[in-house]
């Protein structure tokens, strides 16, 4: 083998190794991005799908839910803690997203609940999903799914090493 193709082999090993990232996408003024969620347990019911939304524009919106083929719900939940116990609710309004803010849908806070799973959710796949705004209307988003014990997404540093059984690696 010539050096050149050594290197190029290394560099397509190095780059399919690599994670799969959700990729950003904008609707209006609403950027999306680091769509993911966690992998789940065989015989799981519910799941749980973060990201980040961005509101470029003048006019808050609300995400008042969703839909996907992996589920049969697609709602918009809270856990927060209240006196000492974490408690878990639907936002039944929608979640509000302010003119210039960034509102991040991450474990222990807001979140996309995925109720009723009609398959497990796997490390390393990807799913569709489509989310609903009061305003901006509908937009697909693909998720990655990272490790069941997941904190962030494995493109911010924070997924879980695969085979590592949801080890993060510092």
């Amino acid at each position: 083998m010539t050096r050149t193709a050594i290197v190029v082999a290394a560099v397509i090993a190095a780059w399919t190794a690599l994670p799969a990232q959700a990729e950003d996408v904008t609707l209006g003024s609403l950027k999306i991005s680091a769509a993911w969620a966690r992998a789940t347990p065989k015989g799981a019911s519910v799941g749980g799908g973060y990201m980040k939304i961005t509101n470029t524009g003048a006019a808050p919106d609300r995400l008042i839910g969703g839909s996907t083929d992996v589920a049969s719900r697609f709602e918009i939940h809270e856990m927060k803690m209240d006196n000492g116990v974490m408690k878990m609710r639907p936002v039944t309004d929608g979640l509000e997203i302010k003119p210039g803010q960034t509102v991040e849908l991450k474990p222990g806070g807001y979140h996309a609940m995925l109720v009723g799973l009609r398959q497990q959710l796997e490390q390393g796949q990807h799913f569709k999903a489509t989310l609903e705004f009061v305003k901006a209307g509908k937009i697909d988003v693909n998720f990655a799914v990272e490790g069941i014990g997941a904190q962030s997404p494995a493109s911010a540093g924070g997924g879980a090493m695969p085979g590592m059984g949801g080890m993060k690696m510092k």
